[in-house]
């Protein structure tokens, strides 16, 4: 048997996840998968083929650290999935800049070291909205993201001031086809398009994660929202086995919110063939290594 660990944390209680879906094709393949806390950083990682970071959503408490576990995985002489050096690329939102300077089309975005000295109201003007969203440039699961409005923003002003006070963090306007339509992701194995779905924030709220209520829905991608997605990857600094990239529409045209290579989920209950996909498409690119 072949062994392989997925990376994960030390309490996912209050998440939704769908890894063990795999169990079954990856032992078919002749794999065996552990499943590790990143914070044991003591494990011995060398006895695997390959580490493949997955469910790590409480790395952006401590980017340091989870740098360093990583660093320490890929120098014990395994196999890191996705690559090092793309998930630090991944880390911090800066990377839509780069995208966007490549040719890629992402919601129109302000980078902020911090808000120090910085007019929040003026975006209002310089973006064309009635809302903004402002989030860090290093979070998950819609950690410390608000969506502000010329009413809401002086009762709020002082505590984001606070918050993002050394800080890096972004401002975009807010599309309310989140709300109206939804946000849809595209997974990606080993390059090869696998399935797609549609998530929809609950009624009264603008973030998508099933943690916050929203429903997701599984969709057939159009071929704009299949160019877009293909762009993104062709722009990426390296391969991945994995990668999630999440588009929604403004006024017409589909633009990147984020692509995800570090600890996306992949929503392997939204499509039952996907699990198999995905074990398949990771057999291959071992094989490509």
């Amino acid at each position: 048997m072949r062994n392989l660990c997925f990376l994960s944390t030390d309490n996912l209680e209050d998440f939704f996840v769908w890894d063990n879906l795999c169990e079954a094709h990856f032992t078919a393949k002749g794999f065996t998968v552990d499943t590790i806390s990143w914070h044991d950083f003591n494990h011995d990682y060398s006895k695997y083929e390959a580490v493949i970071v997955r469910s790590t959503w409480d790395y952006q408490d401590n980017v340091i650290e989870f740098s360093q576990t990583l660093a320490h995985i890929e120098q014990s002489g395994t196999k890191l999935i996705n690559p090092l050096s793309l998930m630090l690329w991944n880390i911090n939102k800066r990377y839509l800049r780069t995208l966007s300077q490549q040719g890629v089309p992402i919601i129109p975005s302000t980078f902020l070291a911090n808000l120090k000295g910085t007019k929040l109201n003026r975006f209002f003007d310089d973006f064309g909205c009635d809302e903004l969203i402002l989030k860090p440039l290093v979070s998950a699961n819609s950690d410390n993201t608000f969506r502000l409005s010329p009413e809401t923003l002086p009762t709020q002003e002082a505590k984001l001031k606070r918050i993002f006070a050394d800080t890096e963090c972004m401002v975009q306007p807010f599309l309310s086809a989140i709300i109206d339509e939804g946000e849809y992701s595209l997974f990606f194995f080993n390059g090869q398009y696998s399935h797609s779905i549609k998530k929809v924030p609950k009624k009264g709220d603008f973030r998508v994660q099933e943690e916050h209520g929203g429903q997701l829905y599984t969709v057939e991608p159009t071929q704009a929202q299949l160019d877009v997605a293909q762009l993104v990857l062709n722009s990426l600094p390296d391969e991945c086995l994995y990668a999630r990239v999440d588009l929604v529409d403004n006024n017409g045209a589909w633009q990147l919110m984020e692509v995800e290579l570090i600890e996306p989920s992949l929503y392997f209950n939204m499509d039952p063939e996907s699990p198999k996909r995905f074990v398949q498409a990771t057999a291959d690119y071992l094989a490509q290594l």
